[in-house]
């Protein structure tokens, strides 16, 4: 009997500069259409999403600006573009939801991450709203703040 192989899991690409340039208020998980080496690409963990966005054209999804660095054992035969555009696979109605919502002045839809789902990759894309600058420095300073009292209350612990 044949062994049977373990699926990768966890997080192969996640977009940081997305969570702190924007607002995040709804996510959605997409499938991806992608050729076999940019499979085992991932496999290898090479990915980057930092500028990624996905854009909606004809009634369809497309991932735009994700770079998917190809493996130099992977094909040979293939010429790889590792910036191509990439089809995202969501069903009608989330796609109806993200057309609304990136109709509306100041919204947009980026990627945030890619990641295993059993033997499937997926993309974590969602609707946010972009942040001014003040809103950035907010931010910082919040989670400044709450770092500072985590660290008081782990130390607190400690000196009893």
């Amino acid at each position: 009997m044949a062994k049977q192989k373990k699926h990768p899991t966890g997080t192969i690409a996640q977009n940081k500069k997305a969570r702190h340039d924007y607002f995040i208020e709804h996510k959605f998980e997409a499938g991806l259409v992608l050729s076999g080496w940019e499979v085992k690409s991932l496999r290898a963990g090479k990915a980057h999403l930092t500028d990624s966005y996905v854009l909606l054209k004809d009634g369809e999804a497309w991932l735009f600006g994700s770079h998917i660095t190809p493996l130099t054992t992977a094909s040979t035969h293939v010429i790889a573009d590792p910036t191509r555009t990439r089809k995202l696979l969501l069903n009608k109605r989330e796609l109806e939801r993200v057309e609304a919502a990136v109709a509306q002045k100041g919204y947009t839809c980026v990627a945030l991450a890619l990641y295993w789902s059993k033997h499937l990759i997926k993309c974590e894309i969602a609707l946010g709203k972009g942040k001014k600058e003040f809103d950035k420095r907010d931010t910082m300073r919040e989670r400044d703040s709450n770092r500072e009292l985590q660290r008081a209350v782990r130390n607190k612990g400690k000196e009893e």
